[in-house]
């Protein structure tokens, strides 16, 4: 069974943690002393009726405010899939938080209140998504039930997001017209809104191709650890373990190591404690290989044809999530996967305007929230695929030398 790994996003009071609270509920994904514990913290209940809401918003915080500020992850599942699920925050201070929940997932839901219909929170968290290379989108234009379940209401908010995911180059959109309080088009088709003839959006999730990161042309193996036993038995052991990125290996193929471009075959390949013949992405393994050569932590062993980049002078978009304001020479720390490296800022390219995508000066200081094309320095190089060809090695978090405060996400560039 297959899993697929979806956000929610959209403004404030849109319904994101009610929609997740409905799916969790009419899964049955939800204990049943989990299920009396909300009933009884639940306010302004209608004939017992729980406030979903309650099943993500799981800081004091966020339900005395009642809004989402952390990225709060759920689990559930069906006979026919396996879901992870990240409800991101609506409000503007917290779209650093959205950012990090949306860096691998296969779907977004943009929640649009049919009330209100697009809005600048819509706009922003759809440009995030076409930065981010999500692969698919699911526009779940909800509270259907207070705009009378109209079929007028719900198509034009469907031509208007249209036009944005045209100017995005959104490719795979679904639109859906949900009432996530009430259950309408989640599970079951609603009746209420029997001119809508797609699928409701529980089945969408389940039977929607499932967007798979690896791709069997670029093979990227990161080594997280090296396995020396240096026992009596094991006395000559070296196995290099961590996760294949993307593609397959097999025993005897002829492999680089990245960055010191050393060559080698590969002598034999362990998974789940047992010897393989070959393995494929994302399945985490021991690699051994034939030459006894110099392989550390955070190298990358990958086939000699379609070879990554390797740079210690990197072209990025760069996120900033800190408070403190993002500065040109300050001295930060990059960590891409299993690979920590010192860093700069040596210039800044422009800034990119969240509502209209169009570039802008920058004068002064980057601050939080902001988006801005930038050049690093390295003290040492890295090894990278561009985000757009491979998101996994294309992607890196920078973060304050001083404060160790993640400070920024950063989507690798060509």
């Amino acid at each position: 069974m297959d899993i697929l790994k979806f956000i929610t996003a959209g403004s404030v009071d849109d319904g994101k943690s009610t929609l997740i609270g409905r799916l969790l509920y009419d899964s049955k994904s939800i204990m049943t002393d989990h299920l009396d514990t909300l009933a009884k913290q639940s306010k302004n209940r209608e004939e017992g009726e729980i406030d979903l809401a309650l099943l993500t918003d799981g800081l004091r915080a966020e339900r005395e405010q009642g809004i989402t500020i952390d990225v709060a992850y759920r689990y559930f599942s069906t006979p026919k899939r396996k879901f992870i699920i990240a409800d991101a925050p609506g409000h503007v201070q917290y779209t650093r938080n959205m950012i990090t929940g949306a860096s691998n997932v296969s779907l977004i839901i943009i929640l649009i209140d049919a009330r209100n219909g697009i809005i600048e929170q819509t706009r922003r968290h759809s440009i995030i998504a076409s930065l981010l290379k999500i692969p698919k989108v699911v526009v779940a234009i909800n509270k259907m039930d207070m705009a009378g379940f109209s079929e007028a209401v719900f198509n034009s908010i469907k031509n208007e997001y249209k036009i944005i995911a045209e100017q995005l180059n959104l490719g795979d959109v679904t639109y859906i017209p949900i009432s996530a309080l009430r259950g309408d088009n989640i599970v079951a088709p609603s009746q209420n809104m029997t001119w809508h003839k797609e699928k409701p959006l529980l089945q969408y999730l389940e039977e929607t191709e499932a967007a798979e990161e690896s791709n069997s042309c670029l093979r990227r193996f990161q080594v997280q650890y090296v396995i020396r036993p240096q026992t009596d038995v094991l006395h000559d052991y070296r196995g290099y373990a961590g996760q294949i990125r993307s593609g397959n290996y097999s025993v005897g193929d002829s492999v680089l190591v990245l960055p010191s471009g050393q060559k080698s075959t590969i002598k034999s390949l362990e998974a789940g404690g047992a010897e393989v013949r070959s393995a494929h992405a994302p399945q985490s393994i021991v690699m051994q290989l034939e030459d006894d050569i110099d392989v550390s932590r955070g190298d990358t062993i990958v086939r000699e044809e379609n070879k990554p980049a390797v740079s210690a002078e990197v072209d990025v978009i760069l996120c900033w999530m800190d408070e403190q304001p993002l500065e040109t020479g300050k001295r930060y720390i990059l960590q891409h996967h299993q690979q920590l490296v010192r860093c700069a800022v040596k210039s800044i390219a422009y800034k990119i305007d969240v509502n209209t995508l169009t570039h802008q000066e920058v004068t002064g200081a980057v601050h939080l929230n902001e988006i801005v094309r930038a050049k690093l320095k390295l003290a040492s190089p890295i090894v990278y695929d561009s985000y757009s060809t491979l998101r996994s090695t294309g992607s890196a978090i920078m973060i304050d030398e001083t404060s160790n405060h993640t400070a920024s996400a950063v989507l690798l560039q060509p």
